[in-house]
Parts: C-alpha cells; sequence; structure tokens
C-alpha cells in the first residue's frame, strides 16, 4: 500500500472500524437460559453472544468461557440460570463512526480485546477484534507498494465522489435551458455535467472512498473548486464572442467560472440581459452550488466531527448530525429562494426566471444579476427583502437549522452572530454619514459589503476614500463561520483575545495546543488577506493605469469573495492578470486556511 510502513499504518488505523468488523452478531435476551445459549452457540459457530434487555438494548457479553466457568460452580443451577446472571456488565462498547485507532485505545484502557459496534440508534451492528485489527494492520505493511499512495487514494476517491454530486446538481439549469429551447447554453452545461461525471467515476475507479484528515480535505477541497471552476467555463465558451486570441477566450470564461462557484460574483458582462435567461439562471445557479450546496457538502462529509465542534456552540442539547443538518439546510435554502422570488414578483419585478436568478445570488451571497436594471428604481419594500436575504446567507447554517428542530424554536443568538450584527449596525451608521448617498441605498451598500454578497447597481469608483474604508474594513471581517459569506469571518476574531498569550510564555503555557494553532492561524490569515489584497492592488493600479485605492479597493473585491467591484476588471484585462484573479477567488473562498493547512501541516 505504502513505501512507508508508519504511513501505511497510520492510513489503516484511520479507517471506520465498521469495515473490519464481524457482522455476525449473536444477539439473544437476557431472560436466555444458559442451556439454550450454549446451545445457541454451538449452532453458530461463535465465542460470544451480546445480551439485551426488555428494550432491545445491548446491555452486557457473555462468552464461551462463561457459561463453562460459571455455570460449572456447584453453588449455580443451569436449568435456572439465565444470562442476566452470568453477563459481564456495564458494556463497554465503540461507535460505528469511531476508527481503529479509536478502537485500539479503548481496548487497551479496559483490558479487553474485543468491542461490540453500536450505531447511532444503539443497536449492535457488529464486532470488532483485536485480532482483525492486527491483521489488517500485518497486511498494509507486507503488501507490494502500489502506484498511488493510501492518502492519495483517499483524496481521488472522495473527489470522485464530489464530482459527481456536482455533476447531478448541474442538470437543473441544463433542463431549464432545454426547456427554454436554448440549444447552445443547454449543450455548453450538458458537457459540463458529463465531463464531471466521467472524471467522477475514473477517479472512483483510482482512488478509495475514506476518512480524510484536515490536511487531505483541504486538497479535496481546493482541487473540487479549481476542477469545477475549470469543467465550469466550458457554458461560458460558448458565450464569449470568438476572436483569434483563444487564451483570452479561455481567461474570461475561467474567471467568469470561478467568480460563479466561489461565490466572488465580480461580472464581465455589463449587460447580462444580453444574455439568455437560461445561461442567467446558470450564473447564479453555480452561486449557490459553491456557495452552499458544494461547500457545505465537503465539509460536512468529510471532516472529522471533532472539528466541526464549533457548528454546535450554536445549537445546544443534542448532538449536531452532518447529513440530518446538510439535508435540512438545503431544504430550508430552498425555500428561502422561493420566498424570496415571491416577493419580488409581488412587488412587481415579473419576470419570475430572473427572481429566481437574482434569489439564488443574493441567498449565496454571490453578487451576480441577471440584468443590468434590475437593481435601479426598487421599491423600499424590494430593498428590505434583498438586505434580509443578503444577511440570511451571512449567519451560520446552525442558525437556518435550529427553526425546524423537533419543535420550532427560534434561533439561539450566540456570541458569533450577536457580534456580526453589531459590526454590521455600527458599520451601517459611519457608512451613512460618510458616504454620501442615500440613507436606504447606503445601508444597502453595507449589507451588501459586510454579507460579501456584492450587489452594487452602478461602478463603486466615485465614493470618497472614508467611504471604500468602510466597504473594504466590512469586506475583510466577511460573515459568521460555516455560512455562504466570505471573508476572515466573525468566530476568528474571538481568537485575538489570545494573542498577548502567544507572546507570554507564562499564559502561553495555560493555552490548550488546538488554542495556539488557531491563534496562529487566526493571525496568518489577518495579515494574508490585505498582504494579497494590497499586492493585487499595485499590479491592477500599473496595468489599468487607475489609482491605488480604487485597484485595491478590486482586489479586495476579488481575495475576500466580496464582489463589490470599481469598474477595474474588464474584458481588456489582459489573460494572465484574469486567470490569476480566478485562483486568487478561490483562495479567498477556501477563506486561505486550506491553503495553509495543506503547505504548513503542522498547523492541521
Amino acid at each position: 500500500m505504502s513505501t512507508n510502513p508508519e504511513r501505511a499504518i497510520s492510513y489503516v488505523l484511520s479507517k471506520y472500524v465498521t469495515q473490519y468488523m464481524d457482522k455476525d452478531v449473536l444477539i439473544l435476551s437476557q431472560k436466555t437460559q444458559t442451556r439454550e445459549a450454549a446451545r445457541m452457540l454451538r449452532r453458530y459457530e461463535t465465542d460470544d453472544i451480546i445480551v439485551t434487555d426488555e428494550k432491545n438494548l445491548p446491555v452486557g457479553i457473555v462468552t464461551d468461557e462463561d457459561i463453562i466457568s460459571k455455570v460449572g460452580d456447584v453453588t449455580v443451577y443451569a436449568e435456572d440460570t439465565t444470562l442476566k446472571d452470568i453477563m459481564s456488565t456495564p458494556l463497554i462498547t465503540i461507535n460505528e463512526k469511531a476508527t481503529l485507532q479509536d478502537a485500539l485505545r479503548k481496548m487497551r484502557d479496559n483490558d479487553i480485546r474485543k468491542l461490540p459496534v453500536i450505531s447511532k440508534k444503539n443497536q449492535v451492528v457488529g464486532m470488532i477484534l483485536q485480532t482483525a485489527i492486527a491483521n489488517t494492520i500485518r497486511n498494509a505493511t507486507a503488501t507490494t507498494p502500489r502506484l498511488l499512495s493510501p492518502p492519495v487514494k483517499a483524496v481521488l476517491g472522495n473527489l470522485g465522489f464530489v464530482l459527481q454530486f456536482a455533476g447531478v446538481l448541474l442538470l437543473l439549469p441544463a433542463l431549464v435551458a432545454t426547456v427554454l429551447e436554448d440549444t447552445v447554453i443547454a449543450t455548453g452545461i450538458y458537457l459540463t455535467t458529463v465531463l464531471l461525471l466521467i472524471t467522477g467515476f475514473f477517479l472512483n475507479s483510482y482512488g478509495e472512498k475514506s476518512s480524510l484528515n484536515i490536511r487531505q480535505a483541504s486538497i479535496l477541497v481546493f482541487l473540487s473548486l479549481f476542477l469545477l471552476s475549470l469543467f465550469g467555463t466550458i457554458p461560458y465558451l460558448y458565450v464569449f464572442p470568438n476572436t483569434e486570441n483563444s487564451a483570452e477566450i479561455f481567461a474570461n470564461a475561467f474567471f467568469s467560472s470561478a467568480a460563479g462557484f466561489t461565490t466572488g460574483g465580480i461580472s464581465l458582462f455589463d449587460e447580462p440581459e444580453k444574455l439568455s435567461q437560461s445561461f442567467t439562471f446558470f450564473r447564479s445557479y453555480t452561486q449557490l452550488v459553491g456557495g452552499m450546496s458544494f461547500i457545505y457538502l465537503v465539509i460536512t462529509a468529510f471532516y472529522p466531527e471533532s472539528k466541526l465542534q464549533s457548528m454546535r456552540g450554536f445549537i445546544s442539547g443534542r448532538t449536531l448530525h452532518m447529513k440530518e443538518l446538510f439535508l435540512t439546510i438545503t431544504l430550508i435554502f430552498a425555500i428561502y429562494i422561493v420566498i424570496v422570488a415571491s416577493l419580488l414578483y409581488f412587488f412587481g419585478e415579473r419576470n419570475m426566471l430572473d427572481n429566481f436568478s437574482l434569489a439564488m445570488s443574493t441567498l449565496s451571497t454571490g453578487g451576480f444579476i441577471p440584468t443590468s436594471t434590475i437593481l435601479e428604481d426598487l421599491l423600499w419594500q424590494e430593498h428590505i427583502i434583498l438586505m434580509g436575504a443578503m444577511i440570511l446567507g451571512a449567519l451560520p447554517f446552525t442558525f437556518h437549522y435550529a427553526f425546524v428542530r423537533k419543535k420550532f424554536l427560534s434561533p439561539k443568538l450566540g456570541k458569533e452572530v450577536l457580534a456580526y450584527f453589531a459590526i454590521l449596525g455600527f458599520a451601517s451608521i459611519l457608512f451613512v454619514a460618510v458616504s454620501g448617498l442615500e440613507p436606504l441605498e447606503s445601508v444597502f451598500y453595507s449589507i451588501s459589503a459586510s454579507t460579501t454578497a456584492g450587489l452594487q447597481q452602478e461602478s463603486l469608483a466615485g465614493l470618497n476614500w472614508g467611504a471604500h474604508t468602510i466597504l473594504i474594513i466590512l469586506m475583510f471581517i466577511g460573515g459568521c463561520g460555516f455560512s455562504t459569506a466570505g471573508g476572515l469571518k466573525i468566530f476568528r476574531l474571538f481568537h485575538l483575545k489570545d494573542v498577548r498569550a502567544i507572546f507570554s510564555k507564562i499564559k502561553r503555557e495555560k493555552l490548550s495546543t488546538q488554542a495556539k494553532k488557531e491563534v496562529i492561524s487566526t493571525l496568518i490569515i489577518i495579515a494574508l488577506f490585505p498582504t494579497i489584497a494590497a499586492i493585487t492592488g499595485l499590479h491592477l493600479a500599473a496595468i489599468e493605469d487607475v489609482s491605488f485605492e480604487v485597484a485595491f479597493f478590486e482586489a479586495v473585491g476579488v481575495i475576500t469573495t466580496g464582489g463589490l467591484s470599481a469598474g477595474v476588471i474588464n474584458t481588456d484585462t489582459d489573460s494572465a492578470t484574469k486567470i490569476v484573479l480566478g485562483f486568487l477567488m478561490i483562495f479567498g473562498r477556501l477563506e486561505i486556511i486550506a491553503i495553509i493547512y495543506i503547505f504548513v501541516p503542522k498547523l492541521s
């Protein structure tokens, strides 16, 4: 499996116990007589019996040795003895989501050599044996090395699944284009879908779907976003006008695709209404996939549960099940989209397909708009609807999840959400005072920047430096963790309270290793966001002949996936720059932390 035995063993021990457990487990009631139990042991040729109570819940274990030794005692009458009398209790078990390493640790701590495997419903689904784990480790180190190492196969296997899932998701805009009889656009989207499905199939055949550590998961997320943006260029190739410079066409398509899937939202189309409606729907839909479903699926499906504790802090009183959360949030956001689109229609926006496109782009904090005039002359009610939708996209997914718990409960406003509203409220008041815009328009832009939605009616190059500064800070901070918003994220600001401890030897020793890593990661990210934006701004100022202030504002919109634009980047921007900016949007969507985990594994 690997030329390095230590890596092979580490890889095997990260596997789930369900992959190596014995599924043939004899389960009997505690009222079963020992004579009948002995007969069942012989019949099923097994050594152990899991004993259950009246509710069929496992409460103990009986081995063949127990029956022989305990029933053989002169004080015990075999005819009247039940399994309850001779079982070993309490029963030591292990969860089906535990790894082989977890099983070995529990066996060592309790001086046992086998563990019943329990499902989340507390039902016995198998038995993991110490000998099975030992044989697995022996085989891993003895197997002839293969072309791909286990970690690489794990990444490829999961990547294949993700690409196939994304391909299935993209069938919806393909069907919309088919219904609207937009053959050219439908062809481009179908081709993208087919390539995603085929690529995913081949990766699955070479890879292996198994659990990943954070570094591997970070590689997976980056490759997924990159490949999705790359394949997503195909429909754009059908839209951009053909020129002799094929590199320019590809750069425009890649930049636009990345702006969609990363929710960057910076558009190269000044008049999107000249595009077909099926294509504007596709653009907005890619933001929904990239902003919510796609990234959220990757995080919840492949990150270890122990790394998701921060999500649980928002909901108290019960375990947070990732699959349940994902499916629920998908349904909730679908309802949000229908509500927002319907309200826009009620207040006068009669093109329902455009309304759905705008709703998806807003809730995913994406920023693409179906027409250049759709945000003009909006009623104040429509402004409120869009601002509310942008804020919903910037709140943690668990905020929405709280609506549909077993009983309807209002969401619990945690510290992160309260801090977000406090920052947004203060910044909005300040922006109204310095921007020179109408109050409602000022608040709209403040929310657009803070949620990194990037919705705007016109270029913001004409704002004064004070207004630019406020919007830049809001885009840098971004929304809450585990939301569709970009930026640094509010929860990382809380890590700054421990910064002093890092530089104080006495206080540093009181911090846990994980807390130290989080503080260091936060400091690196806080430094990298403005540094990358400044370097990008200097480059844009030089090649586009604009002021650094305007170029820096544009660069911040790229790296934070904020999307607010000063009109610097357009189809005339050189091809290499647009490709690099596409990658910067991907880095920003990963909040830079994934890139750090890839190249600085110690922090993961």
